[in-house]
């Protein structure tokens, strides 16, 4: 019965520029815009989820939907992308935002750490009215990101913010930091270079069967396309 109800669950895929980055956001719920009258009426509360990296929406679906269910369908929840995470399929267009603020204006180093914050807070400005509360959600260094936003614009409304996960501080002396760091460092121009060679001249239904298959193995399902894994622009 559960799968049921999850199955029947409305999840779309919208792309907006905020930030001068094409940006994916996953909404589950009838709400598309909260800013006009639709035919359901509007929420009082939005869950807004900040996914770690790498953490591509796409794998936050069950969670959301099921977030959306325990919620008794009151509640939208929407999971934004990474600036530079996605890139807008050929079939979809870039929407307008509902509210032109900062989302208009390029961000200076959108794909780094503080562009991101950047990034998060300029798509809630222009998406999200002041009389809509909020609860974000950040998973690992989402939640970073989650206590940067609350920090930079106090004078959001958040009603709650979950923390899952997080990591917050000295990630570089972590065990997987220890790692990481110094062989992302120094060998992450090989690795674009690699990508590029490799996925650029590669068919999308070849991406899409690799990916299928690394998902199979790991035991996850997706409900929604994630052929922008394999993309050399979005790897980098």
């Amino acid at each position: 019965m559960a799968s049921e109800v999850e199955e029947q669950i409305p999840v779309r895929e919208e792309f907006f520029l905020c930030g001068g980055v094409e940006t994916k956001i996953i909404k589950c719920g009838p709400w598309t815009n909260l800013f006009e009258k639709q035919d359901v009426s509007k929420p009082k509360q939005l869950i807004f989820i900040i996914p770690g990296n790498p953490g591509y929406s796409a794998f936050y679906v069950p969670f959301a939907k099921a977030l959306y269910t325990l919620m008794k369908s009151r509640f939208p929840v929407w999971i934004i992308s990474h600036a530079g995470f996605s890139v807008t399929p050929k079939d979809k267009k870039v929407l307008a935002a509902p509210q032109e603020e900062s989302n208009a204006q390029k961000i200076e180093d959108v794909y780094g750490l503080n562009g991101q914050i950047e990034h998060k807070i300029a798509f809630l400005r222009a998406h999200v009215p002041k009389d809509v509360k909020l609860i974000l959600i950040g998973h690992s260094v989402g939640t970073y990101m989650t206590l940067h936003v609350m920090k930079r614009v106090p004078e959001l409304p958040v009603a709650h913010a979950f923390l899952l996960f997080p990591t917050i501080e000295r990630m570089s002396e972590s065990p997987n930091g220890k790692f990481a760091t110094p062989f992302l460092c120094q060998f992450r121009y090989l690795l674009y270079a690699t990508s590029y060679l490799l996925f650029k001249p590669c068919p999308e239904v070849i991406k899409s069967f690799i990916i299928q298959k690394l998902m199979g193995q790991m035991n996850i399902k997706l409900e929604l396309p994630l052929t922008d894994i394999l993309q050399p622009f979005c790897l980098a």
